[in-house]
């Protein structure tokens, strides 16, 4: 069975606190409307992962806690992956290789820019940027998540929040 994974950058983030520690941003209004948004254009297109995996910065977690609600999957759920946080591409890799093979469609919460490198690194994709609230699923040919690894996986879908007003 192919094994699919959906990578989502966490929506927009409110920068007015100069003294919250980036860790710690909250999303902003757009933030909040953005996420159920996306969520719903995944239902909508029969996209509802079995496990959600995410950073534990703040708003990569309530964008997570958005799509969990639309995929009806309970928010405690929801595997939180401190290296997630700022990782890199080997980083990023290590946490996919190391998932559940029982286990077909993953979604992946994290941040950019290790998110954008990620998806780039794993197909053709030639993504300049993904842009906050952005989803990019990427089919991979395997049974086991441990066999991905570079230019493995097919892009199926790149969508973002402002992508129906192009």
């Amino acid at each position: 069975m192919a094994k699919q994974l959906l990578l989502v950058r966490h929506a927009k983030s409110d920068w007015g606190d100069a003294s919250l520690h980036d860790f710690d941003r909250p999303l902003n209004k757009r933030g909040h409307t953005n996420a159920p948004e996306m969520a719903q254009r995944l239902v909508n297109q029969q996209i509802l992962p079995e496990l959600i995996v995410s950073s534990p910065a703040l708003r990569a977690l309530t964008t997570a806690n958005y799509f969990a609600k639309a995929w009806q999957i309970p928010s405690d759920d929801i595997r939180q992956k401190s290296e997630i946080y700022e990782a890199n591409v080997k980083t990023l890799l290590s946490v996919v290789t190391n998932l559940d093979d029982e286990l077909n469609q993953i979604a992946l919460f994290g941040h950019n820019p290790g998110l954008t490198d990620f998806a780039n690194y794993l197909s053709n994709a030639h993504i300049y940027n993904m842009p906050t609230c952005s989803v990019v699923l990427i089919e991979f040919p395997f049974d086991d998540w441990e066999e991905i690894s570079a230019n493995t996986g097919k892009v199926l879908l790149f969508d973002y929040p402002k992508s129906l007003d192009d």
